[in-house]
């Protein structure tokens, strides 16, 4: 059976920092390219990072940019989301997401491309 579980969300002032981890099981993490998505009330869920299968590759969306990283560690079958600078618009649900991809170092942006979601962890800002 195949897990994703995010946790690290929370309540966080502006300007604080916050690290969501997402720990997978049941199926060969390395193989696997990984995503953050995140979702406000009365939005569509939407792209935040992006990592292909070895963490060599990421992807952002612009406005997280600079203050939000992705890591992938393949040894303890996790990914993370360190996000810094946090503002009230950061404020989501966030899920993390996992592709099959073991051929090549791709990454992916769009949500349809992903085969497995996690439940979300709540991150909310305060101003």
């Amino acid at each position: 059976q195949v897990r994703l579980v995010e946790s690290g969300g929370g309540l966080v002032r502006a300007g604080g920092s916050a690290t969501l981890s997402c720990v997978v099981s049941g199926l060969p993490f390395s193989n696997y390219a990984m995503g953050w998505f995140r979702q406000a009330p009365g939005k569509e869920r939407e792209f935040v990072a992006a990592s292909s299968r070895s963490g060599t590759n990421t992807y952002y969306r612009e406005s997280v940019k600079g203050r939000f990283t992705i890591s992938k560690d393949n040894a303890k079958n996790t990914v993370y989301l360190q996000m810094n600078s946090l503002k009230p618009e950061d404020t989501a649900v966030y899920y993390c997401a996992a592709r099959d991809e073991r051929f090549s170092e791709r990454y992916y942006s769009d949500l349809h491309e992903y085969d497995y979601w996690g439940q979300g962890t709540q991150v909310t800002v305060s101003s």
